[in-house]
Order: C-alpha cells, then sequence, then structure tokens
C-alpha cells in the first residue's frame, strides 16, 4: 500500500479501528500453547544478537542479570510510526502492550539510538502450532542506548541493513506496518517495552511489560518521556522470568 506522510491533514478513520480493538486483542491472546521456547526462531546467530550485552548467553542462577543502569539520559525518543493517521489504545490483551493502528506500508523507525538485538524476516505464524514464540510475524526488537529493549512487530517488511548487531539512530526506517503473524488481517505495529534480559527468544518479555501509551502520547507531541526508570524498576521486582507466567499469546 502507498506510504502515505507527514504533513497531510489527518482523517479520522481510526477511532472505527479502535472498536475493533477487543477483537483484535482476543485474536492476539487466543488459542496459544507454548511449551519450549524455540531457539531457531530468528534470523542471524544470537551470538551476534548477545554480542556486547550484560547477560551472558547461558542464565546466571539469580533471577535474571543486574536490573538495566541507562547509559544515557539525554536520549531523544521519537514514535514508532511515521505516519499522521494512527490510533492506539492504552491497553492490550492479558499483558502491557499497544497495537499502533496505522495503514499497511507506513514506515516504521527506531525509537531512539541503540543496537538491534534481533530480527525476523520470516512469518514463521501457524494458528496450528506453537503460538507464543511465532505471534509476531515479521519483527524487529532494539536496545536502545538507555537500557531499554523495544519491540515492534506484524510488519510487513524489513528495511536493508537491519540485522542483529547493528546500529540504528532515532527515527531511521527499521520496516513498514503489516499484518504478519497474529494480527488478524488488521495493519497495525504490536509495540513493547522491556528490559533486555537474555536479549533473544524470551518472547514473554519482549512483548511488553509495562504499558507503553503514556511514552507514546509524550512522543507524538514531540515530548521526550523516558521509560527507562520505570523498566528499571519492573526488573528490580520481577527480575527475569525463565518462562510465560501467562498462557496468552505474544504480539
Amino acid at each position: 500500500m502507498r506510504s502515505r506522510s507527514i504533513g497531510r491533514r489527518p482523517r479520522s478513520a481510526y477511532p472505527v479501528l479502535l472498536l475493533l480493538a477487543p477483537a483484535l486483542a482476543a485474536g492476539c491472546a487466543a488459542g496459544t500453547r507454548p511449551t519450549a521456547t524455540p531457539t531457531n526462531g530468528w534470523d542471524g546467530p544470537s551470538a551476534v544478537a548477545t554480542a556486547g550485552q550484560p547477560a551472558a548467553p547461558t542464565p546466571p542462577p539469580t533471577p535474571g542479570p543486574p536490573s538495566p543502569s541507562p547509559t544515557r539520559t539525554d536520549l531523544r525518543h521519537v514514535f514508532p510510526v511515521r505516519a499522521d493517521n494512527v490510533a492506539y489504545h492504552p491497553t492490550h490483551a492479558a499483558y502491557p502492550g499497544t497495537d499502533i493502528f496505522a495503514d499497511c506500508g507506513e514506515p516504521v523507525v527506531a525509537v531512539t539510538d541503540g543496537r538491534i538485538l534481533e530480527v525476523s524476516r520470516v512469518d514463521r505464524f501457524d494458528k496450528r502450532g506453537l503460538l507464543g514464540p511465532y505471534n509476531g510475524g515479521l519483527s524487529v526488537s532494539l536496545l536502545g542506548d538507555d537500557g531499554v529493549r523495544y519491540y515492534g512487530s506484524h510488519l510487513s517488511a524489513i528495511s536493508a541493513g537491519v540485522t542483529a548487531g547493528a546500529r540504528v539512530r532515532a527515527g531511521q526506517q527499521l520496516g513498514r506496518v503489516g499484518h504478519t503473524g497474529n494480527a488478524n488481517n488488521v495493519c497495525h505495529l504490536h509495540f513493547g517495552i522491556s528490559p533486555a534480559c537474555r536479549g533473544h527468544d524470551d518472547w514473554w518479555i519482549r512483548r511488553g511489560v509495562i504499558w507503553p501509551a503514556r511514552y507514546l502520547d509524550s512522543w507524538r507531541e514531540r515530548g521526550n518521556r523516558a521509560p527507562a526508570a520505570e523498566v528499571v524498576a519492573w526488573q528490580r521486582k520481577h527480575g527475569c522470568p525463565k518462562a510465560p507466567t501467562t498462557t496468552s499469546g505474544a504480539g
């Protein structure tokens, strides 16, 4: 679908999509049957995806790696979809996250400066199979220089050069809005905020652990509200769970 860039007159199409959010959330969460976490669900070797991270590839005997300490507090944050006609809901299914509704093909961009952790370029979703790790379809996760992991899924395409270990800047295009995975044929971006923890294959954390809406509200208005403190507080309380704590699916 042809991309619509910022600067056009906004349309009022997406209040209708917000009415569909409960049905979409049910589709994202229904039927999940996670058993074992696969190690081959992501393109790019995990050795690259985890290079330079504080956490070792083999989880330590403690609940998780030390709580992240932001290395930079002056980072710029931007809204993850570069379009004027978007809508999102403050809640999402049974776990924190947000579905950002926008036309398929709109640019998805890096929220802040950082390094790519994981990239899935193949849609492995099958409603008859193991759903948890694959619900997101085409997806990208970014470890910001603020110590926070940002995750976007259901993409229709991923930009060239966006690979595990690559450096990106705030506003750099990572891909395009789509409806891969369990998006129920509705164009949107699932957006999650979490600590890096293992940095790969921990879909039950990567999908989101804190509610993103208040940060999205700020970034959409060109503010710079930062989630690092809330992510640090969450990890100090919960550590890094080694398995899903609910049976709801990943976005």
